[in-house]
């Protein structure tokens, strides 16, 4: 009888699989769709998996088939995987494959503190700033309050006492502080790119077609930014009233997950654009408009409507882009 035990290796059954050589798997360059790489000499083949599938009769819910479901879930963490690897956390286990540097755990663990602090004292400012990140780890005082709402929470949650309440707050913060690294790795450095587009000034004559294509990357820049944003602003008020979120710590465990996945993929996604930028010279020269013209081929599939987006390419040889929602999805 199968095995309906979760795979942990990329390991699949059909004979194919071992017949081609070493095959591997990514996301094609072109579409973002996941593909199998197969060596043909000195060049690869990339044949989509869901063509191979039907081509090789492979049911979705045959071992190979689920297998190659969690590969192209996979490949939104992983940029390759080969035969006999570990498939990432995230399909695993739901935990990250990734960790956040130890300062955004600080962040996250003393927004929750004031949180309490705030929970016990409503006159209490609940803001997060540096200074009063910064006051929680020198202030004996602020010590204290914290300490005193960790006390009562204990009582209003039905714990043993002060210590189970911190592990809670510990285990969120965890959770919370992928949010945080990505707020800054993905959030403020799309914002740093948008300000970048919207001071990039022409200067002296430029053609109308290049005036074009600065207004739509910095509208799709825009778009996009209001996106990415959305997911902070969703995620801040989730998790905003600490008491509610202490006592619902595992439907919150997975509401966190789910946007921190969906940031990490985004930012994957983004990465090669956004270290563009922040190496690029403030200057609007021919490499700029290559830059601009990057940036342009980067968004629109996700942001502008299809009707809209018809690249010069694609005009020129009478086909339509690809739609938008066949980007970088199975």
């Amino acid at each position: 009888m199968e095995s309906l035990d979760p795979p942990t290796i990329c390991q699949l059954q059909n004979r194919l699989f071992t017949s081609l050589g070493t095959v591997s798997f990514r996301r094609a360059e072109a579409d973002g769709m996941p593909v199998m790489v197969i060596p043909l000499g000195e060049r690869h083949a990339a044949v989509p998996l869901r063509a191979l599938q039907r081509e090789f009769g492979i049911e979705d819910d045959s071992a190979d088939g689920r297998m190659l479901g969690l590969i192209a879930e996979a490949l939104d963490y992983v940029t390759g995987l080969s035969i006999g690897d570990k498939l990432p956390d995230e399909v695993l286990s739901g935990r990250a494959s990734w960790q956040p540097d130890a300062k955004y755990r600080r962040i996250a663990a003393g927004k929750l503190r004031l949180q309490l602090m705030a929970w016990v004292d409503p006159s209490a400012d609940p803001r997060a700033d540096a200074a009063a990140l910064e006051r929680l780890e020198t202030d004996a005082a602020m010590r204290a309050r914290v300490q005193r709402a960790f006390e009562q929470a204990a009582k209003a949650l039905d714990l043993p006492g002060p210590p189970a309440v911190m592990q809670v707050v510990e285990d969120i913060a965890e959770e919370l502080s992928f949010i945080e690294s990505l707020r800054e790795e993905l959030l403020a450095r799309a914002q740093a790119m948008g300000i970048r587009l919207g001071t990039l000034s022409a200067g002296g004559t430029v053609n109308v077609e290049r005036q074009t294509m600065l207004a739509r990357v910095r509208k799709l820049t825009q778009l996009a930014l209001h996106q990415i944003a959305a997911r902070f602003i969703d995620v801040d008020a989730q998790t905003g009233e600490v008491m509610v979120m202490l006592r619902n710590a595992d439907s919150q465990r997975a509401f966190i997950r789910s946007n921190r996945d969906w940031l990490y993929r985004t930012r994957r996604a983004w990465e090669p654009i956004l270290a563009d930028w922040a190496a690029a010279p403030p200057v609007l020269d021919d490499a700029a408009w290559l830059r601009v013209g990057r940036t342009y081929h980067f968004l629109a599939p996700r942001f502008m409507p299809v009707q809209e987006w018809d690249t010069p390419a694609s005009a020129r040889h009478g086909r339509r882009a690809p739609k938008p929602e066949a980007i970088m999805k199975w």
